[in-house]
Order: structure tokens, then sequence, then C-alpha cells
């Protein structure tokens, strides 16, 4: 691993201390908000896709348009973090998820499926925010601290993803009052959500974490006045593809905390976006009777939020452990956990409590790896080279769990949950294997230029 560079001692200086309380405020409580965005979409999307489209092979199709969303913009935010900073970059995200509910909302009115993909690819830009801002608040952040600053913000999106996937009754009730389609109520519920968010990063991540570090960094190194706080940023490199990739492959250790994200991802997208429709299955219900059958969708709405629970309410701790014991061990922890989140669904599909205790199993294993896995790359890097390989490393994440959600579908209608879950933990242990191997071999020079 590489050491921690010399400049992150300006995390030490006080205005630079008061600055990470403000960012982890603010982050923390946007996250509230924003977390609501993505989980109608979670608890609906299978059911509405196979409801609009008629066809059951298209159920993962919305989880990975929203995927496939939050991987295109990874790379422009974090291109456009670098060149504006985080509260432009992450509030323009939130701006276009909450045009993405809009479309939602239209697509359940018109009953129109290729709308219904198109506003889950904008709804996935939010969810590439609510990704973002674990980072954002590591810009200020002291090297001993940043698991825990990391962890509170990810914790913060508690409320709103466990509050979302039970919005289908307070929606009801929304929909109602508008005179709307039942289903349409949840995403406008998720869009006043977004909206606040939102605002709350537009107008209160000021001073910006990053450009302040920027200017700071300045400061240190050069006395001339465009590098004094408070002077023009200047610019750095971009953040694209190329740029994040030759960052990342040159440190094993940060290209081990990639495929540890990414692995744990693809494994918890696959796993979760099908268990809405397996639920259905379970209790006997077609996608027109579901509709039919409240108690049904509440119980689906349930059971995704005590996933969720398990994503982000004890990611604290897990914070406090991976600063405590190592990200690399912590993250280890989180690959073990989903493989026998998988084992338990696999084996016991038909139970109900087995299926829920492996839900929440496999949630919590999603937080380790992510937690751990992306301390480790901010830790692995220099402060110059973290916001291109953090975009990188998101838009690699969302990009694995497009391809889970795509194959999950036609591997549970040709082997059911049990042939998904064994499938989806095979590809965890082969991302331990490799991720055991990096963290193995010497580190290399920094990336130069």
């Amino acid at each position: 691993m590489a050491p921690d560079s010399p400049t992150d001692d300006i995390a030490l200086l006080p205005h630079a201390r008061a600055a990470q309380r403000r960012a982890v405020r603010v982050l923390g409580t946007a996250q509230v908000f924003s977390g609501l965005g993505n989980g109608a979409t979670l608890s609906l999307g299978s059911i509405l896709a196979v409801e609009l489209s008629g066809a059951e092979s298209n159920a993962g199709f919305v989880n990975t348009a929203m995927t496939l969303g939050s991987a295109a913009v990874s790379i422009p935010l974090s291109t456009l973090a670098v060149r504006r900073g985080r509260r432009v970059a992450l509030g323009i995200g939130l701006a276009a998820g909450l045009l993405g509910q809009a479309l939602m909302v239209a697509a359940v009115v018109t009953r129109f499926f290729p709308v219904l993909l198109l506003g889950a690819f904008l709804v996935g830009f939010g969810a590439a925010v609510n990704l973002q801002a674990r980072f954002a608040v590591t810009d200020l952040s002291e090297p001993r601290h940043r698991g825990r600053d990391l962890s509170v913000v990810v914790w913060a999106v508690t409320v709103g993803a466990v509050l979302g996937p039970n919005m289908v009754g307070p929606g009801a009730v929304v929909s109602g009052w508008l005179g709307l389609p039942v289903h349409a109520g949840p995403f406008l519920i998720s869009g006043a959500g977004m909206a606040v968010g939102a605002g709350i990063i537009l107008t209160g991540l000021r001073p910006d974490p990053l450009l302040l570090r920027r200017r700071l960094e300045d400061a240190a190194e050069s006395p001339t006045p465009a590098g004094r706080p408070g002077g023009p940023v200047p610019l750095r490199p971009g953040a694209g593809w190329v740029a994040g990739w030759r960052i990342v492959r040159a440190q094993p250790t940060a290209l081990a905390a990639v495929l540890t994200v990414a692995g744990a991802h693809a494994a918890m997208v696959g796993l979760m976006s099908m268990t809405p429709l397996h639920l259905q299955h379970e209790a006997g219900l077609s996608g027109s009777e579901l509709g039919q059958h409240p108690d049904t969708v509440v119980l689906i709405g349930f059971t995704l939020s005590l996933h969720v629970a398990g994503m982000y309410a004890l990611s604290p701790v897990i914070g406090m452990l991976a600063d405590r014991y190592g990200s690399a061990r912590v993250a280890g922890a989180g690959l073990t956990a989903l493989v026998a989140a998988a084992a338990l669904t696999g084996i016991f599909p038909h139970q109900h409590l087995a299926v829920v205790t492996g839900l929440v199993l496999l949630g919590l294993g999603w937080s380790a790896a992510t937690v751990a896995g992306s301390t480790l790359l901010v830790a692995a890097l220099r402060p110059a080279e973290r916001v291109p390989a953090q975009g990188f490393s998101d838009a690699v994440m969302s990009l694995a769990a497009a391809v889970s959600s795509i194959a999950a579908g036609p591997i549970m209608g040709g082997l059911g949950f049990t042939g998904l879950s064994a499938a989806l933990a095979g590809v965890v242990v082969l991302c331990g294997i490799g991720v055991a191997a990096l963290l193995r071999a010497p580190a290399a020079a920094p990336p130069r230029g």
C-alpha cells in the first residue's frame, strides 16, 4: 500500500477540520433524503418491468438500466468534480436523478416500457451521487479517521433507503389524492427526497471540500497568489477511463480495492434485484395479480427494507473496524459474508425466514466490502490521484452490477433462485482469490503525470 502523502497533513489544519465537520453534516443530511430515490425503483422495478413489457425475462431490465446509468455518469461526475468541485457535481447528478423519477411516474401512467427504462437510467445518476458522496467526505478527512467518516455518510442513507421500499402504502395515498395509478406514488415521494437532497448539497456544501483541499495543497507547495486559499483553482488532469485505469493498475492495493467493491456490488445487485420476483413466485401470483394483493407487495417491501438496513445501518461500526484492524481484513470478511448469504438463499429458497436472513447478511457483506474497499482505495493513492481513481472505481462497480442484473433474469429463469445464488457465490469466490493475490503483490511505483 502506498504511504499517506505528506499533504494529508492538510487535514490537521484548523480550517480544514472545521470544513470537514461541515462536509460530514451536509453530506450525511443530504444522503438521508436522496436515499429515498432508489428505494421505489428497487422494490417495484422488476415487478413493473414484467407488468409493462409482458415478459418475465425482462424482470431485471429496470435495475440494469439504473446500474448502467450509474456506470455511465460516474466518470463524468468525477471529471466535473475535478473541474468544478464536489458541490456542483453531486448537485447536478441528483437533479438528473429527479428527472428520472418524473419519467418513472410517466411510465406508470402511460404504461410505456421504454420510458420506464429511460427513467431508471436517470435514477441511476442519483445512485452514482450516493456512491460518490462517500468519497467526497474523505477529501479533508484525517487518515486515521477515513473509514469512520466514509462510513458515517454511508450510514446516513439508512433512513431514506429503508423507508424507500415501504413507500407503496403512503405512495398509494398520494396517488389517490392526485388521481394517478397506485404505483406512481412511491416515485413521487422518492423524487421529493432527491429534490431536498440536491438543495442541501447545492446550498450547504460550502466550502467545497475538494476545492478547499486543492487550494490548501497549492498554498503549501507554492507562495504564488494562484495557490493561496480563496484564489483561482489551477486546472488538474482529467478523470476519464484511461486516467483512472492508469492510476489504479499501477498500485496492486488500489486494484484489489476496485475488485472488492465491484465483486460485492455485482453479487448484491444480482441477488437483490431478483428477490421481489422470487417472492412473487413463492406467493403464487403473476405480475398482473400482484396489484390485487397489497399484503404481498408490503411483504416484498419489508424484506428489501431489512436488506437495505443490513447494507447501511452498521456501516459506522464497519468503518471503525476498518480504521482499527485494517481495511483489507474487513473487506475480506465482507466477501466471506456475501458467500454465506448466497449459500443460505440457495439452500433454503422456499423458506421466507431463510431468504430474509440471507438478504440481511448480503447487505452486511456488501457494507463491509464497500466501506473497507473504498477506504483501502483512498489510502492506497496520493491525493491528486484519488478523484480519477474513485470515478473509475464507481464506474467499474456499476458496470459489474449491470452485467449481474442482466444475467440474473435468464439464470433464475433456467436454474431458479438456487442456481442464481450459486452463480453469484462463485463470482465472489473468484474475486476473493484475485484480491488476496493482489494484496500479496509488491507495490508498484506511483503513476507519474
